[in-house]
């Protein structure tokens, strides 16, 4: 296994110091200028906010000849409602600004309460009273809907039969937020294909595995080694965002004369990417901070996502290997069916899944996919990678990019007659069938496969898939039974013990703290 990343140290102050005081605070509505805080939400991130401007209408360039036999489909719901934990947390936040203000107002002169932005006097949470939470909104069923049209419309060939559960498979977690997605993309799908309603509408299937026996699209419940993982690093990752909160605290108390705490702050933040994300929001919450600070906060919560569920440890993505194996049998099936000759209609053509980021990040990670430089041969040696790179440096390791609502990794099968991996003919058909990996709809190069975004399905399966096969679920997801007895401390025990020690003071120490998890 990856050996945990190093923690950032104290160049890490020098930066927030330095943005901090070059920055202003964010007073223009969204799309007034070049920096809109939608863009900059971590896993919080609207779908069409993180596609941004860039069209996906034409298809990629694709070999003379090569056609679409089969598609996999791995997307996260669509924007959902805070949960009922956050909901909570917003209620108590609530509370707390009126004892700041109450505060404020007893010590502060008229001058200084002024800095106060009015929206805090008496502000009330949108979700104020609501028992429930966390169900797809309005706004993520319209991701998903539309997500299928395009689908539909860039593989006409792909979804011209006759609709059967065998052919276009649909799957979903038992989370309801994941099942709502996977019917408004079954909706859009097959719009115009049935007989009920206005729409021409049909019904359809969407198959479900128990949330305790789900090792394909939940696997994370089931793994023991990374729930273990997960509670012993959470307080550590805590630590490591710890500097960068408290920067931002002091410069909101100094900025507006309030006594946040970091626990404030941090409600604030997410405050601000419920009122972007959801209501399109940008000048309250979000106005607290400037841009500097959006981009450090937002750090925060793509370093959270890497350590916990990305590269931060290979634990964190090989528990996705049911998944990984499930998609290319699926593929093989598919091809098996091709060379048999088999008539459309009668094998599947699509298997379409829909789950959480928990499961998407994982996938992309499989996939080897939004590595630094050389990290894919880091990957494939076991070895350990670093944390993403800090503003004001670029990374390919962005929550928003990665798994935003609705994000989604698309393998598409295509079959290229006579065609092999150097551009010759073959008169067999092994090596004519390629692999094309599209996130969020884009084509993406596959480091496992030079970089390519066209990839020989052969290739696919020896470089990148198969380097994971030598792992199994079952052995790296059960934890091995505590030893009997405490052995007497030998001297490499008590060398070992004072580098943690000393180490432990540079902020590596897994401290016992409160679990906080974030709830994609």
């Amino acid at each position: 296994m990856a050996a945990a990343p190093r923690a950032p140290l104290p160049q890490l102050l020098l930066l927030v110091f330095a943005a901090l005081l070059a920055a202003a605070p964010i007073r223009r509505a969204a799309g007034a200028g070049d920096f809109d805080v939608r863009r900059h939400l971590s896993t919080v991130t609207r779908y069409d906010v993180a596609r941004g401007s860039n069209s996906v209408n034409s298809m990629p360039s694709i070999p003379d000849g090569c056609r679409v036999i089969h598609l996999n489909l791995v997307a996260r719901h669509g924007t959902r409602a805070p949960t009922k934990k956050r909901i909570k947390e917003l209620d108590r936040l609530a509370i707390r600004l009126e004892a700041l203000i109450n505060e404020a107002k007893q010590s502060l002169k008229s001058d200084s309460l002024k800095k106060i932005p009015s929206w805090i006097k008496g502000w009330e949470s949108r979700w104020k009273g609501r028992t429930k939470g966390g169900e797809l909104t309005s706004e993520g069923e319209e991701e998903l809907y539309n997500l299928a049209t395009r689908v539909k419309e860039r593989f006409q060939d792909l979804f011209d039969d006759e609709y059967h559960p065998d052919v276009y498979s649909i799957r979903a977690t038992q989370v309801s937020r994941a099942s709502a997605s996977a019917v408004a993309f079954g909706l859009g799908l097959l719009s115009g294909k049935g007989k009920l309603g206005p729409g021409n509408n049909r019904a359809f299937s969407v198959l479900s595995e128990s949330r305790a026996s789900d090792i394909c699209l939940r696997f994370f419940d089931s793994c023991e080694t990374y729930k273990a993982y997960r509670k012993r690093k959470e307080p550590d990752v805590q630590k490591q965002k710890e500097p960068i909160l408290e920067h931002v605290t002091a410069a909101l108390v100094n900025r507006y004369h309030l006594n946040f705490t970091t626990q404030d702050v941090s409600s604030l933040w997410f405050l601000c990417k419920q009122e972007a994300s959801l209501l399109n929001i940008t000048n309250q919450a979000c106005g607290l901070f400037n841009e500097a600070e959006v981009y450090f906060l937002e750090w925060t919560d793509d370093l959270e996502g890497f350590v916990l569920k990305g590269y931060g440890e290979s634990i964190n993505y090989r528990m996705g290997l049911p998944l990984l194996k499930d998609v290319v049998q699926s593929m093989e099936e598919a091809i098996i069916a091709k060379k048999e000759n088999h008539p459309d209609g009668t094998y599947e053509k699509a298997r379409l899944r829909f789950a959480h980021a928990e499961t998407v990040v994982p996938f992309s990670c499989l996939l080897g996919l939004f590595l630094e430089g050389s990290d894919f041969e880091k990957i494939q040696r076991e070895e350990a990678l670093d944390l993403p790179p800090m503003p004001p440096q670029g990374r390919n390791w962005k929550g928003s990019v990665v798994a935003p609502f609705a994000g989604n990794n698309m393998l598409v099968l295509y079959q290229c007659p006579g065609k092999t991996s150097d551009d010759s003919t073959s008169e067999g058909q092994n090596n004519s069938y390629f692999i094309q990996v599209l996130h969020n709809e884009l084509p993406v190069s596959m480091p496992g496969c030079g970089n390519k975004d066209f990839c020989p399905f052969e290739e696919f399966k020896e470089k990148i898939v198969k380097p994971h096969l030598k792992h199994d679920y079952d052995m790296i997801c059960k934890i091995k039974p505590p030893v009997a007895r405490e052995e007497p401390a030998t001297f490499g025990s008590k060398v070992s013990g004072f580098f943690t020690g000393l180490f432990s003071q540079k902020g590596y120490r897994v401290a016992s703290a409160e679990n906080v998890k974030t709830e994609l």
